[in-house]
């Protein structure tokens, strides 16, 4: 008896821990809640927004449509320097303004990423995208020497022979109507960047039904979904009844493989060192792995594979689909605008005559009007249409108290077509980057790459893609374009893309053709 009435103690002791714990956080949960509902009562925010819940059930779960709302509030709010939502209980600050933003950006407090990046972790890990603190700044010194502009040269050779093979694709289309270029471009900055970035061949550009590579867009598009729908946060409830097991299907498949080629070239590379005179007179191409590979910290340590793989699978991710997005558009740009396909061929005749020749970098230098158009196109329509930081201490913004731990989300779509610095916003006019065009612009009134410390560490390399990709295109190709500017539908997912590709048609030009 005695033995009963002691597991009947023990285990109402058990019972009222667990009550007292869940009692503990939600008090603590509630209180915080309540707090920033207090703190933020004076920002002003939309209609329809509820305790608790906020305004999680007026989003809307299509991507199109999702990012159509938050572009019509920051038209709606243009006058309005700040902007507040909830989801569920979690309050996010919608900045769209080069004024407001520059008080985040340029504030090396703020420089976490927002909560939503926890559901890129487990693709990514705690990578340079995803990481904050002292890893990332330790692992931003590690690799800015492998983006240095000498190294990046070395990768053109590459970029020439995959715009060799899209050309050559897209010659058998040429002439036969209009056709959808979106996967054609996207194939190749797909295997551009596993060349540069993994010295691994994958042929994507003949071999379009890749597991990986339709691995790599499933995962995007289960992300951005479960980031719109509050109740799908808590792992639990994602995994019963979300898209948890289709998650976990696509990462066994992206994670075998990265972690497959980060073994091969490990090999590979400790064969080579150990056996210098077989390969002699070889030139071996380096790639990002290669230096990765060999990088150490201050202390001289090595990184480990884990963390090699993060950096893999974030360069992977973040190094095609956001160049391959901004070609896209930039092809459809010029099909629309033909007096600007017309300069840009124009200025590569002056550059390269009636040469086939591949692409080196005194060429990039001095395709300006090419680099004009390119920006441009990334203002009317950026890569990346909106990303967040955490507001890791409270702060003021425009007058405003914003209280710690609130997201806030920068609209990058919207910051370009801010009229006081971009007149006309709508037009596509690349004069507007003409050097002296830009004089006494705002520094975060374009923000393609992001900006301030944690600006894109590749920036210098997807200008120098895109630029041979489609100096590539229109020294073979004339193009037109075959959708007006509100048939291409933008979705903003974690890239914008247009809902129904890019549909265009080429002519082969007189002077050169690849027949």
């Amino acid at each position: 008896m005695a033995e009963v009435v002691g597991l009947y103690t023990a285990a109402s002791l058990v019972v009222a821990a667990i009550m007292t714990l869940i009692s503990y956080f939600t008090y603590k949960l509630l209180s915080s809640y309540m707090r920033n509902w207090k703190e933020m009562k004076m920002i002003p925010g939309i209609d329809g927004t509820y305790p608790l819940i906020g305004n999680a059930l007026q989003f809307k779960s299509n991507a199109r449509d999702f990012f159509c709302q938050l572009v019509g509030y920051t038209v709606q709010f243009r006058d309005t320097p700040l902007l507040k939502v909830w989801i569920g209980p979690v309050p996010f600050l919608l900045l769209f303004h080069a004024e407001t933003i520059e008080t985040v950006l340029n504030n090396p407090v703020h420089m976490d990423k927002a909560y939503a990046y926890k559901f890129l972790h487990p693709w990514l890990g705690t990578g340079l995208l995803t990481s904050t603190g002292d890893k990332w700044r330790r692992r931003r010194k590690m690799l800015t020497p492998t983006f240095h502009f000498s190294i990046l040269t070395e990768f053109l050779e590459v970029m020439n022979e995959q715009a060799e093979v899209l050309v050559e694709k897209l010659d058998k289309q040429a002439g036969k109507g209009p056709f959808n270029c979106f996967n054609h471009i996207t194939l190749c900055a797909l295997d551009i960047i596993c060349e540069t970035a993994m010295g691994k061949k994958i042929y994507a550009q003949s071999n379009y039904d890749s597991e990986y590579v339709r691995c790599v867009y499933r995962m995007s598009d289960i992300i951005t979904r479960r980031q719109r729908m509050p109740w799908f946060w808590p792992d639990f409830m994602y995994n019963v009844f979300g898209e948890g097991k289709e998650h976990d299907k696509s990462l066994r498949v992206l994670h075998s493989f990265t972690e497959s080629v980060i073994n091969e070239r490990a090999e590979y590379i400790t064969y080579i060192e150990s056996d210098s005179e077989s390969d002699q007179g070889r030139r071996k191409r380096r790639a990002f792995l290669d230096m990765l590979l060999k990088t150490t910290d201050e202390e001289g340590n090595k990184l480990t594979h884990r963390d090699i793989q993060e950096e893999v699978d974030t360069f992977m991710f973040e190094g095609h689909d956001t160049t391959a997005a901004a070609m896209n558009w930039a092809v459809h740009l010029l099909g629309s605008h033909p007096d600007v396909q017309r300069k840009v061929q124009q200025e590569l005749q002056e550059v390269f005559g009636e040469s086939d020749r591949p692409i080196n970098a005194d060429d990039l230098k001095k395709l300006r009007y090419l680099e004009c158009v390119i920006k441009e196109a990334l203002r009317l329509f950026p890569s990346v249409p909106f990303f967040a930081r955490s507001i890791c201490e409270d702060t003021h913004i425009n007058g405003f108290k914003v209280p710690k731990g609130t997201n806030a989300i920068i609209i990058t779509y919207a910051i370009h077509r801010d009229p006081r610095f971009f007149p006309d916003p709508e037009e596509f006019r690349p004069d507007r980057f003409l050097p002296e065009n830009c004089v006494g612009r705002h520094p975060y009134a374009y923000i393609p790459f992001s900006a301030g410390l944690r600006n894109c560490i590749g920036q210098r390399f997807a200008l120098m893609e895109e630029k041979v990709i489609l100096a590539s295109i229109l020294r073979y190709f004339d193009v037109v374009a075959c959708q007006s500017r509100e048939e291409l539908r933008p979705m903003g997912e974690l890239i914008l893309r247009p809902e129904n590709g890019i549909w265009i048609r080429l002519e082969r030009r007189k002077r050169l053709s690849t027949a």
